[in-house]
């Protein structure tokens, strides 16, 4: 079992950043591939960035290449998401997902998630 809790949602204007922190707790004697994920309101779950287990491979959203920057500290349990040129389109509940046992080819699929976060608000006014 693992839970995830997120933080670091707010408020910001257009253009400006956010760091998204996901803290992991539970199983320990491997670590999982993690992910983000965003909804917004009357929209699907949709992926953003997400990072293997070991860090080395990574795979981003088109929307967010070049804007948001995934990664991940083994020791400390975490996934971070640096977001930057932040726009009103971000606006959304972002969602921490972990699962173990996934390739690099997966781990932008959410139906491969096991694990799931409650969720922290973005809003990007214009």
């Amino acid at each position: 079992q693992v839970q995830l809790v997120e933080s670091g949602g707010g408020l910001v204007q257009a253009g400006g950043s956010l760091r998204l922190s996901c803290a992991a707790s539970g199983r320990t004697d491997v670590s999982p591939a993690m992910g983000w994920f965003r909804q917004a309101p009357g929209k699907d779950r949709e992926f953003v960035a997400a990072v293997t287990y070991s860090g080395g491979s990574t795979a981003y959203a088109n929307s967010v290449k070049g804007r948001f920057a995934v990664s991940r500290d083994n020791a400390k349990s975490t996934l971070l998401l640096a977001m930057n040129s932040l726009k009103p389109e971000d606006t959304a509940v972002y969602y921490c997902a972990a699962s173990f046992g996934l390739g690099s080819g997966m781990i932008s699929r959410a139906e491969k998630y096991e694990y799931w976060g409650q969720g922290t608000q973005v809003t990007v006014s214009s």
